[in-house]
C-alpha cells in the first residue's frame, strides 16, 4: 500500500472519499457537505490510497492568513488508522502553518498525547457544540 499526500482539491468529488469518515458521529456531514467544508478551508492536506485512488484521510485549517490558524478536523478512516497517516497529515499541516503566531485546535482528552507528540501544548479553552447542526448548515 502506498499513500500519496496532496494539498489540492483539484478533481475532488463526493465519490472520491472512502467510506468511514466521521465514525461515531451521530449526525455526520453528507459527502456534499464534506466537500464544501474542504473548499471553505484555508489549507487542506489529503491522504490518498494509490491503489484505490480514494481519499482515506484529511486535515484542514482555517486561518486569517496573518496571525492565527485553527485546525478543526483531522480524520483517518478506521481501516487505515495506526499506520502513521494521521501523524503525517498533522506534520504536513503544521509545516504549512509554521509562520503563524498561533495554531489552535480542540480535541478529546484521549487525543491529547497524539497532538503533544506533534509539538503542541495543552491549553484551556471553551467551546459550544450545536449537535442539531452536526451534519452542516444548508
Amino acid at each position: 500500500m502506498t499513500i500519496q499526500y496532496v494539498d489540492s482539491l483539484e478533481s475532488i468529488k463526493e465519490d472520491s472519499f472512502a467510506e468511514g469518515f466521521f465514525a461515531g458521529w451521530p449526525n455526520p456531514p453528507s459527502p456534499e457537505t464534506f466537500v464544501r467544508v474542504l473548499h471553505g478551508s484555508a489549507h487542506v492536506v489529503l491522504a490518498l490510497d494509490d491503489e484505490s485512488g480514494q481519499i482515506i484521510g484529511f486535515i484542514n485549517a482555517l486561518s486569517d492568513g496573518v496571525l492565527s490558524a485553527y485546525i478543526p478536523l483531522l480524520e483517518v478512516i478506521p481501516a487505515y488508522q495506526s499506520q502513521g497517516i494521521g501523524r503525517e497529515l498533522a506534520r504536513r499541516m503544521l509545516k504549512k502553518l509554521d509562520g503563524h503566531y498561533m495554531v489552535d485546535l480542540l480535541c478529546d482528552p484521549e487525543l491529547e498525547s497524539f497532538y503533544a507528540r506533534q509539538g503542541m501544548r495543552k491549553a484551556n479553552g471553551m467551546m459550544l457544540r450545536n449537535y442539531k447542526k452536526q451534519s452542516g448548515m444548508l
